[in-house]
C-alpha cells in the first residue's frame, strides 16, 4: 500500500505561502532523489536561521517518494516542534499551514518519547520523530526491534550534529536508506565537516534582501590603551592597540583576560545597551533585548550584575541551574519581563524568540561555526518580508583586543556568497582603525593558565565603529562616494566616529549588583567544594549534629556564616550589607573562604 509522501503531490511550484528557499530547496531534493544516477546516500541542506527548515523537513519526504521516513532532531526542544509541525490536530501544522497539502488524507505521524510508543505505532505510522537520545546505545531497544530496512528516508534536523558516534550507529543500522542533514552551518562547532554533500545553500545575504532574517552590522570596540597585569610578575603597563592586536593573537592569557576584565565587560555592556536603545527608538519597539554569550557560569553573575548595575532587567540561564530555575527565566523572557538575557551555549538550536536585536560577545569563538550559531539567535525577523525596515536591523558587539586569528579554520567550508557577507561582517584581515574598512572577531576560547594570567585594570579612549553591510546597498554606497568626492578623507571620517561615554552607575544599584553577584559566587563555591571533596550535594556527611540536613545547606550555612563574620553582620542582616562590606568581602574572599572550609571539615592550625 502506498503512502501520502508516494500518492500525493504537495503544492509547492507558485506557492506565495512557502519561502523561497522552501521552494527550492523541495526543487533540488526532488531532483537529487529522480536522479538515478546520483550515487550520493547522503546529501545536505543549508538554510539560516529564520529561513524554514523546519517547512523543508516536511515537504523532504514527498521529494523523495517515502514509504517511511525517520526524523531526528539533536534534542528534545526540536523533536517538539517537528513534532507540531506533522501533527494534523494541530492548527498550525505545517502542511495546513503553508496550503502544501489542503486536505486529508495527512502522513500519519508518531513521536518515539519513553514508553509511550510501541512498535504498532510506528508501523502505523509514515513518518517517526525522535531525538537522537531516544535511539542511542548499539543495545538501544528501538534499533534492535527494527528491520534493517524499516526506513528508507531519514532526515536529521541540526545535521552538523551527525557525525557523533551515536548518529553513526543509526546510520548503520538503516543502511539503505537516503539521508538529507538540514542545518544553518556546514561544520560542527569542533571544526569538523558535516557529512553529506551540499545538495543546496541559501545564502545570509540572500536571507536579508528578501527580508527572512535581520539585517547586522558589527560594532568593534576598539581602545587606545590597555592596563593590564601580569599576576607573575605584579608588573603593570599601558598597551597601545597595536599591542592589543599582538596579543590578542600570540597571547592566549591576555585573550581571556580581555572579556573577563571589569574594564573591557563595562565597555562591550555600555555599548550594547546604547545599541539596544538606538534600535528601540528607531523601531518604536520596546520589547527588543540583548542576548548575551559569555564564557562559564560565574562569567554569567558577573555580566548579568554589570548590566543590572546599568538599570537593566538581566538575567541567565545554564546547565548547571536546575529546570525549574531556567524555565522561570524563560517565562520572563517570553513575557518581555527582562531586557538581557545572559547564556553559556545554552540558547541554541530550537530557540526562537524573535525580538532579540542585539548580540554581545563577551566570550570567544574558534570557529565561524559556533559564532553564526549564536548570533543567529538574534537573527530571526519580527516582520516577514520587510527588510530594510528598522524593525528588522541587528547588531552584533564585540570587542577588537580579544581576536585571537585572521582565519577561521572552517571559513572555506561555506558557500562564496556566504562567505563575501561574513567577510564584510568580520573581515579575515587585521583591523585597520584609521580607515574603519575592517574588523576583527574574538575567536577561541583559552584554556586558563593560573601561573600567566592577565588582569585588564582599566582602558582609555574607547571608540565605537559602526561598520554596516553595504556592499548590496546602492544608496549608501553613493553617499560615500559623494562624501569622497567632496574632498572628506578616510581620516575625516574615523575623527567624526562617536566616543562611547560609560553609562552612569548609581551606587544603589551598584551594591544591588554586587549583593546579587555574592549569592551566585556562595552557590559556585559550595558546588566546587562539594565536588572537590567528591561530597553529595543531599548526602548527610557534614551533618555531625545529625539534625536532618544536607551537605549542600550546611556548606552554604558555613560560607555565609564566615562572610557575615568578616563584616560583622549576624545572620538575615545581609539586606543592611553596605558598598563598604561587598567591597571588603570581595577582597577578602580567599581568608573567609579559607575559614569556612577549616569550620566544615575541623581543620586546626
Amino acid at each position: 500500500m502506498s503512502t501520502p509522501f508516494q500518492n500525493r503531490e504537495p503544492v509547492v511550484d507558485g506557492n506565495q505561502d512557502l519561502r523561497i528557499p522552501q521552494r527550492e530547496a523541495y526543487v533540488h531534493l526532488a531532483t537529487f532523489a529522480s536522479d538515478s544516477a546520483a550515487t550520493d546516500r547522503e546529501v545536505a541542506i543549508i538554510l539560516p536561521v529564520g529561513c524554514g527548515k523546519s517547512g523543508c523537513i516536511a515537504l523532504a519526504p514527498f521529494a523523495f517518494k517515502a514509504r517511511r521516513a525517520l526524523v531526528v532532531a539533536p534534542g528534545v526542544t526540536i523533536a517538539d516542534q517537528l513534532q507540531r509541525d506533522f501533527d494534523p490536530s494541530n492548527p498550525e501544522m505545517f502542511y495546513l499551514k503553508s496550503g502544501t497539502l489542503v486536505a486529508a488524507p495527512y502522513p500519519e505521524p508518531v513521536e518515539i518519547r519513553g514508553t509511550t510508543t510501541n512498535r504498532v505505532d510506528l508501523d502505523d505510522a509514515h513518518v517517526v520523530i525522535t531525538n537522537i537520545q531516544q535511539l542511542q546505545g548499539v543495545n538501544n531497544p528501538w534499533l534492535q526491534g527494527l528491520p534493517s530496512d524499516y526506513f528508507d528516508l531519514i532526515l536529521f534536523d541540526e545535521g552538523h550534529h551527525n557525525v557523533a558516534v551515536s548518529w553513526e550507529i543509526l546510520k548503520a543500522k538503516f543502511p539503505n536508506a537516503r539521508i538529507v542533514n538540514f542545518s544553518a552551518t556546514p561544520l560542527r562547532a569542533d571544526g569538523q565537516l558535516m557529512a553529506g554533500r551540499v545538495l543546496y545553500s541559501y545564502p545570509v545575504a540572500r536571507a536579508i534582501q528578501e527580508g527572512y532574517v535581520k539585517r547586522l552590522k558589527a560594532i568593534v570596540l576598539n581602545p587606545k590603551t590597555l592596563r593590564y597585569v601580569r599576576e607573575a610578575d605584579g608588573v603593570e603597563m599601558d598597551v597601545t592597540l597595536d599591542e592589543v592586536r599582538r596579543l590578542g593573537e600570540e597571547d592566549a592569557d591576555f585573550r581571556r583576560s580581555i572579556v573577563t576584565s571589569k574594564a573591557t565587560l563595562d565597555t562591550i555592556v555600555d555599548a550594547s545597551i546604547r545599541q539596544l536603545q538606538k534600535l528601540r527608538s528607531a523601531s518604536g519597539e520596546s520589547r527588543l533585548k540583548i542576548i548575551a554569550a559569555v564564557l562559564n557560569y560565574q562569567h554569567c553573575a558577573q555580566v548579568v550584575a554589570a548590566y543590572r548595575a546599568k538599570g537593566m532587567k538581566a538575567d541567565y540561564v545554564h546547565s548547571r541551574e536546575d529546570a525549574a530555575a531556567n524555565r522561570a527565566v524563560m517565562k520572563k523572557l517570553a513575557n518581555h519581563e527582562i531586557d538581557v538575557i545572559v547564556q553559556v551555549r545554552k540558547l541554541g538550536e530550537g530557540f526562537d524568540h524573535k525580538f532579540l536585536a542585539v548580540a554581545a560577545v563577551f566570550t570567544v569563538f574558534g570557529n565561524l561555526s559556533p559564532f553564526i550559531q549564536f548570533v543567529g539567535r538574534a537573527m530571526r525577523v519580527i516582520k516577514q518580508k520587510a527588510p530594510g525596515e528598522p524593525i528588522n536591523d541587528g547588531v552584533v558587539v564585540f570587542h577588537a583586543g580579544a581576536n585571537v586569528a585572521r582565519h577561521w579554520k572552517d571559513f572555506q567550508a561555506y558557500s562564496e556568497a556566504d562567505q563575501e557577507y561574513f567577510d564584510q561582517l568580520l573581515p579575515l584581515e587585521a583591523i585597520d582603525f584609521d580607515t574603519a574598512t575592517e574588523v576583527e572577531i574574538m575567536p577561541a576560547i583559552p584554556v586558563r593558565s593560573a601561573e600567566n594570567h592577565v588582569d585588564v585594570r582599566s582602558q582609555t579612549g574607547v571608540l565605537i565603529e559602526e561598520i554596516p553591510l553595504i556592499a548590496d546597498d546602492p544608496e549608501a554606497l553613493a553617499a560615500l562616494k559623494v562624501l569622497l568626492e567632496k574632498g572628506y578623507s578616510k581620516d575625516d571620517l574615523v575623527s567624526a566616529y562617536e566616543e562611547l561615554k560609560p553609562i552612569p552607575v548609581t551606587k544603589v544599584r551598584e551594591r544591588q549588583a554586587k549583593r546579587a553577584e555574592l549569592d551566585a559566587r556562595v552557590k559556585v563555591e559550595v558546588g566546587k567544594l562539594l565536588g572537590e571533596t567528591g561530597l553529595r550535594h543531599e548526602g548527610h556527611d557534614l551533618d555531625k549534629k545529625r539534625l536532618g540536613k544536607t551537605n549542600h545547606v550546611i556548606a552554604t550555612s558555613t560560607l555565609n556564616r564566615a562572610i557575615n563574620a568578616a563584616v560583622g553582620r549576624k545572620g538575615g542582616e545581609r539586606h543592611e550589607f553596605t558598598r563598604e562590606d561587598l567591597g571588603k568581602i570581595e577582597r577578602e574572599w580567599a581568608d573567609i573562604l579559607a575559614s569556612a572550609i577549616k569550620e566544615l571539615f575541623h581543620v586546626r592550625d
